[in-house]
């Protein structure tokens, strides 16, 4: 499959308990791809407090040692591999130097790409919308309300929405620059898992307002459907991690959910988290959704 077939949507749903438990599978005895750098921000990093390598990046960008893309690159048995994804990342470090909050900053991500890379995976757009900044202000003393939802709600005028629009053309242009400097490359846009699923809320277990939590998670969806819009605009494949992971948001016990809340605290692995982040069984499934899509 070239990186100009049409996009398709990797639903997990459709193909089952393949994606939603059991392990990653193994690697492959012949690579079918020689050269895989994987880009994006701490959703593909898999931002970890407990994890942390910088094998790749630099230790402020809390890159997982167990994130989605090494686990792919493992699974493929790719003989080069570099993963320039970093915590915090908008599409403008594609291109430009990230500061880290701490440590010495990640070199533009679009450095890792070659002429000779032919595997490219980018999971991008979420700070770009200001979708997580948000939703770590969204604590609320109260189940009542949509004291979060108000507050991005000027005259009338939702401005995380605002931002979703306006960022499409930040991802078609990465999209444009990863195709650009990697012609052979077979490109895959991830997107963004269900930490908030519609109609879902577990005041105080996740101490977000009702109202927010059916805000953000319509924003989430918002989110998606931009970066479906922008795979189908570039000719690039999109792969669904969202589908698959409703039922495994924020609200539900250890060992089910696949996106922490708020308290800083999970179980797998056991230790301090990142709020509103994939933990390890959330960065399994996001491998095997890239795999399946990959291997389709």
């Amino acid at each position: 499959m070239t990186a100009s077939r049409l996009p398709q949507i990797v639903t997990a749903l459709a193909i089952g308990a393949t994606l939603s438990a059991g392990s990653v599978p193994a690697a492959s005895a012949a690579p079918a791809y020689t050269e895989y750098v994987a880009l994006g921000d701490s959703y593909s990093a898999d931002a970890t407090l407990t994890q942390i390598t910088t094998q790749f990046v630099p230790e402020g960008c809390v890159q997982s040692s167990r994130d989605y893309p090494k686990q792919v690159a493992a699974a493929l048995n790719v003989p080069v591999f570099r993963d320039a994804t970093c915590s915090s990342a908008k599409t403008v470090d594609m291109v430009g130097s990230q500061s880290p909050l701490v440590g010495p900053p990640n070199p533009p991500q679009f450095d890792r790409l070659t002429p000779t890379t032919d595997l490219v995976t980018v999971g991008i757009g979420g700070n770009d919308i200001d979708l997580m900044s948000a939703a770590l202000r969204c604590g609320s003393p109260t189940a009542f309300g949509s004291p979060c939802k108000d507050r991005w709600t000027i005259n009338g005028v939702d401005k995380i929405s605002v931002n979703i629009a306006n960022a499409q053309a930040k991802i078609v242009g990465t999209l444009d620059g990863v195709r650009e400097r990697s012609p052979r490359a077979r490109i895959l846009l991830v997107n963004f898992m269900a930490g908030v699923t519609p109609g879902v809320s577990c005041y105080p277990m996740v101490p977000i307002a009702d109202g927010d939590a059916l805000w953000l998670a319509d924003k989430l969806i918002e989110l998606n459907a931009m970066l479906a819009s922008a795979a189908s605009q570039v000719g690039v494949e999109l792969v669904d991690t969202y589908s698959g992971s409703l039922g495994h948001d924020a609200c539900q016990p250890p060992g089910v959910r696949w996106v922490e809340g708020l308290i800083p605290f999970s179980a797998d692995p056991p230790g301090l988290a990142v709020p509103l982040h994939p933990n390890q069984l959330g960065a399994d499934f996001q491998a095997r959704s890239v795999l399946a899509a990959v291997n389709d």
